[in-house]
């Protein structure tokens, strides 16, 4: 009976630990897998992961300790597989739900700002799919999850270095992906 007592402590300790990073992880999962339903299996697969090995969580961050779990859990699945196809793209209607109230009142007083918006929101779209994985990567933790250079280098598993050069690499490319489709 001790062993249940043991078994609720620790469901609780993770719930308190891990919940509040499960949009960020489910974030993560839609970029890796570009697919919602495999977004969702990526997410639960690591959630079980890291309640198995919750108690070897030393402390620290634990957002980045979730995301890189989730970092893990997808490259070892895409490993196993063969690796999928293309790019991830980003979904303005999944990620971008929050803003449902405000673009209704921006519709209604400005409407072709919203066009030009979403003009704006398909071409950035479009240059972030064109982006190498391992840029995309660190330049959606960076500016989309808001993680430290610190935070993104222990998700990915690598240096610090390496997180700054892909970032201003991915930043440079987007822009100039932006820049060409504005000249087209």
């Amino acid at each position: 009976m001790d062993k249940h007592l043991g078994d609720d402590d620790k469901a609780a300790r993770f719930e308190q630990l891990a919940m509040p990073h499960l949009d960020a992880a489910y974030n993560l999962a839609r970029w890796l897998t570009r697919d919602p339903h495999d977004a969702d299996d990526l997410v639960q697969s690591a959630y079980l992961r890291a309640y198995r090995f919750a108690d070897s969580y030393r402390g620290g961050d634990a957002r980045a300790w979730l995301l890189t779990i989730v970092h893990n859990t997808f490259y070892t699945t895409l490993r196993d597989r063969k690796p999928q196809q293309g790019d991830v793209s980003f979904d303005e209607a999944l990620h971008g739900a929050d803003g449902d109230e405000l673009l209704v009142q921006q519709a209604v007083s400005d409407p072709a700002g919203i066009v030009a918006s979403r003009d704006v929101g398909r071409s950035v779209n479009q240059a972030l799919r064109q982006l190498p994985p391992a840029f995309r990567e660190v330049l959606v933790l960076k500016e989309m999850d808001e993680l430290s250079y610190r935070q993104i280098a222990e998700v990915a598993d690598i240096p610090i270095g390496t997180v700054m050069s892909r970032l201003a690499r991915a930043r440079k490319l987007l822009l100039s992906y932006l820049q060409r489709d504005a000249g087209e």
